[in-house]
């Protein structure tokens, strides 16, 4: 290593900007629901920019107020630029704090941007005899490289690049990196909004340097210039020199490098667990001290000394083992130190296959002793009732596991499954899985029965904190700082190339389903002290895991359909379409494609002219989404017909093509998806096929439940229906009396809520008046307002307003109970159901109106959602124990919102209806009763 003492200086919002996007599909919510992904996205590439290179110097310098001379320059320098994100806005402040506690300089000055900060520092620092590394991925920065001076450029997917002078040549096309200033000009930059020249991309720029040398010599021989592109760059000279101006980075900025300023220092480690704890970074806490206590032994000793890692034993060939043989205690690895999380490489463990009789007997003896176990499937494919067992790991102890293969012969697979029996139909064995339906649908093509207690750590974590992804992988990484194995990594990517499960070699098996179980145990042991600090225990124990097995049932019997039907169907909504179509075309005067949002928004706007002052996208074609056709319905009768033509495309291709196609061969039934860990209210969603979203309220519509079947002729199909659950929950919840006694009284809701706000008597409600109150009825819980209300029904804007506060002068409690939940979730970042299942709003004190408002209505909304999904959770519980306790044939079959669909066999209907009814309607007690309609048919609609 060379003497030369070495700066790192860091481009702040930079790295914001990367960490917040890095986590933008899976945001870090904390408890207090704040987002605290662009923090933690910053300090996790700091952190490891301080573990790989152990900088003698670092500072990090901040943007503050844009750049006033370039502004002056060119009013629309950066004008284009999106609002800060709010989370980022919130996480400088925690940044700098976070700065000031470990002793790291925070470099800022008003009017300047960082690239110009760091420009100016990077060349002080350069003749004082440093070398400068601009921890930075802005491509801008590639002028300011020198001998002395490169760009250490975050890498996608991790690692770093560095740029010194031979990378810049070769990236931009230059002799020299002052020229990438040149570069940049002609090119223009869209993100900083310069304009460059007109029609110059990167290969001309890179071809007028190669000829040219400098902006300045291009535009001093545009003679030579041909066609358009001569007229081009002539008619922009002083554009391209304007653009040269604004892409320089300035080296002039009042900062001074203070080389024992930047002096790495040992940080103040109380005040930065203080704020990693309110934070709630407790992962990235172990790493940072673990960084820093790592970077002063290198700092003492020039050299980092690992003890080995014990690895993994491969698979004997004579089958010999030590069973019971403990995990390596190897030290940190080279490999742990370079990288940010610890992986199978760099961590002790001892995973081993389980491959003889022998073995496989002294596995079931251990397993049967314990109490509380990890197990894992390994298969040949995701659709669990049609794929085959390959193998199944096991772990119950930190860094070590088994793996059980199993062959192709299927009669030889179920033979060695049934030895472990014992262990799983084990009533007193907690059996610890993630996604744990999965594997219990598999091992139920064997006939294989779960039974104990289940800990599924994908519903842990989704009660735990509901707005992030789920997957074993991510939990990993946020929770125990560990990256999984990539299944890509073992099968390679989707594709014909990629393998089976089967061809991969079984040392290589072994290593990666273990891996699964072992992490899988860790974070079950996580979880537990995580359910208890988020008062989600209780939900999780008596609620979401019973659940679990209630779904698999219900996923492994499956619903008959009837595909002739649905054929005949097809045929008739093609007839539907076409007719459609041609009366589309006529009224429009032309034909064109109607599904192209491209040519509807011209024929509607431009040639039919609908509108004055037509909505248009960000891509500037007009809008023909379903929020502006709505609007524009009750006008015209060519929206109608629009909006019906699309309501019938998506019915055939949603659904009545579709649904056959998803008939298992095996069982010729449909098996949806039950998704437990989805819908951040608690709800379930159904998917493979989604059956929750079937239109029921236009005809055809209705014709694809009459679809659905009774099993066979000893079976009726029976449809069991929460009435208005919702309403009820927030009388319940709100104690507003008026409305707590319509329901116990058993009125018409909506009638008793028209009579109460027009001031008329229950029995001269119009059935106008009624549809209204249904419409408010409904619409405060998701808060309506006066222009929602006005579209969805025949009132005018300032009717809708008086209707609206008439009703909340009706309801006076209703409208404290919508503030007060407000109230609390400002306070504390969260609101709960009746069951204290917690929705995090993490925008509720956003400083963004329209963000805020839309908290705020989840603030109202989800608690009774949420509430309405943990009662027909429970209900589902009880009916599903009821049946199995008295061995009916009639089965569970279908979750549709408030809605549950039975198998029901002919000779038990008289019994199991008042079951169903009696467990829907006391499933949880509240002090306004709830109301469940029970119907018979012989397909869905007619039970429904």
């Amino acid at each position: 290593m060379s003497d030369q003492k070495r700066v790192f200086l860091v481009d702040a919002f930079a790295l914001i900007f990367r960490g917040y996007y890095a986590f933008i599909k899976n945001p870090r919510i904390n408890s207090k629901g704040l987002d605290t992904s662009a923090i933690m996205g910053f300090m996790n590439s700091l952190l490891d920019v301080i573990k790989r290179e152990r900088p003698d110097h670092l500072a990090v310098c901040f943007d503050k107020g844009g750049s006033v001379d370039r502004v002056e320059m060119f009013e629309a320098y950066k004008a284009n630029r999106d609002e800060t994100p709010e989370a980022i806005k919130i996480a400088v402040p925690y940044i700098q704090e976070i700065l000031k506690a470990m002793h790291i300089p925070v470099m800022v000055k008003n009017g300047f941007e960082a690239d110009d900060v760091i420009g100016t520092l990077s060349k002080q620092a350069e003749k004082e005899g440093y070398k400068t590394y601009m921890v930075t991925p802005d491509k801008d920065f590639a002028q300011l490289v020198s001998e002395n001076i490169f760009m250490y450029k975050p890498r996608f997917g991790g690692g770093y690049d560095i740029w010194g002078i031979p990378e810049v040549q070769e990236k931009f096309g230059v002799t020299d990196p002052l020229q990438v200033i040149d570069f940049l000009g002609m090119m223009g930059d869209a993100s900083d909004n310069i304009p460059g020249l007109p029609g110059v991309g990167e290969k001309t720029a890179k071809k007028f340097l190669a000829t040219y040398g400098s902006m300045e010599n291009l535009l001093a021989n545009t003679h030579e210039l041909k066609g358009k592109m001569k007229e081009k760059v002539e008619a922009a000279k002083e554009l391209g020199l304007l653009s040269k101006k604004l892409a320089t980075i300035m080296l002039d900025v009042p900062v001074t490098f203070n080389a024992r300023d930047f002096e790495l220092d040992a940080p103040d480690l109380g005040k930065v667990t203080e704020l990693f704890n309110e934070l709630e970074f407790r992962n990235l806490l172990v790493n940072f001290t673990r960084t820093f206590s790592e970077t002063e032994v290198a700092t003492a000793t020039e050299s980092v000394k690992v003890a080995p890692v014990v690895k993994a034993k491969a698979p004997a060939d004579d089958g010999q083992f030590d069973l019971f043989a403990a995990p390596g205690t190897g030290n940190i690895s080279e490999a742990d130190v370079a990288s940010g999380f610890k992986t199978i490489e760099n961590t002790s463990h001892f995973y081993q296959h389980i491959d003889s009789a022998f073995s496989r007997k002294l596995l079931l003896k251990k397993l049967l002793q314990q109490t509380s176990v990890c197990f894992d499937t390994e298969t040949t494919g995701l659709k669990a009732l049609e794929v085959e067992l390959i193998g199944i790991a096991f772990s119950y102890e930190t860094g070590k596991g088994y793996y059980v293969s199993f062959p192709e012969d299927q009669e030889e697979t179920q033979t060695i499954l049934e030895e472990f029996r014992p262990f799983f139909e084990s009533e007193t064995i907690e059996k610890v899985g993630h996604n744990l339906k999965y594997d219990l649908k598999v091992l139920s093509n064997y006939a294989m029965a779960v039974k104990g207690p289940l800990f599924d750590t994908m519903i842990a974590h989704y009660l735990i904190n509901p707005d992030m992804r789920h997957s074993m992988d991510m939990l990993a990484e946020t929770y125990l700082n560990y990256q999984p194995v990539s299944i890509t990594e073992l099968i390679g990517k989707k594709g014909k190339n990629q393998l089976s499960m089967r061809e991969v070699p079984l040392a290589d098996q072994t290593e990666y389903a273990v891996e699964d179980a072992d992490i899988t145990f860790q974070l079950k042991e996580h979880f537990t002290k995580e359910l208890e600090s988020g008062n989600v225990t209780q939900l999780f124990n008596k609620v979401e895991l019973p659940l679990v097995s209630v779904l698999t049932a219900m996923e492994i019997e499956g619903i008959n359909i009837d595909v002739p039907f649905l054929n005949q169907l097809s045929v008739a909504l093609t007839d539907d379409i076409n007719r459609l179509e041609k009366r589309i075309y006529e009224q429009a005067g032309e034909e064109f494609n109607i599904a192209s949002p491209k040519q509807l928004g011209i024929v509607l706007f431009e040639n039919m002219q609908l509108v004055a002052k037509p909505k248009k996208t960000k891509t500037g074609q007009y809008s023909t989404a379903e929020d502006v056709l709505s609007y524009l319905a009750k006008e015209h009768q060519i929206i109608r017909d629009i909006q019906e033509y699309r309501q019938y495309k998506k019915l055939q291709s949603t659904y009545v093509d579709a649904l056959p196609n998803e008939v298992n061969s095996k069982t010729g039934r449909i098996h949806t998806q039950y998704m437990q860990a989805v819908a951040a209210t608690g709800r379930l969603s159904s998917n493979n096929p989604n059956l929750q979203n079937i239109p029921i309220r236009t005809k055809r519509g209705q014709e694809v439940r009459k679809a659905f079947i009774p099993r066979d002729e000893h079976h009726v199909l029976l449809a069991a229906d929460y009435s208005q659950i919702e309403l009820r929950i927030i009388a319940a919840l709100s104690e507003e009396e008026t409305m707590m006694n319509a329901f116990k009284n058993g009125e018409d809701i909506h009638a008793s809520t028209a009579s109460k706000v027009f001031g008329v008597p229950l029995e001269q409600v119009t059935r106008e008046q009624r549809s209204n109150a249904k419409t408010v009825n409904f619409g405060i819980i998701y808060g309506v307002s006066a222009f929602g209300l006005s579209n969805q029904t025949d009132l005018s804007r300032s009717e809708a307003k008086e209707l609206i506060d008439t009703y909340y002068e009706t309801y006076p409690k209703l409208k404290a109970y919508m503030s007060g939940q407000i109230d609390f979730a400002r306070e504390h970042g969260y609101v709960e159901t009746v069951l204290k299942r917690r929705r995090y709003l993490k925008d509720i004190n956003s400083q963004n109106a329209m963000v805020r408002s839309g908290a705020e209505r989840n603030a109202v909304n989800a608690p009774i959602q949420g509430s309405a999904a943990d009662i027909i959770k429970l209900a589902m519980i009880n009916i599903h124990q009821r049946f199995e306790k008295e061995n009916f044939k009639s089965k569970m079959l279908l979750q549709v919102h408030d809605e549950l669909v039975f198998d029901a066999h002919k000779d038990e209907i008289e019994i199991i209806r008042p079951i169903i009814k009696y467990e829907m309607e006391n499933a949880f007690t509240m002090s306004v009763p709830l109301d469940v309609e029970v119907g018979l048919g012989d397909n869905w609609l007619e039970a429904h």
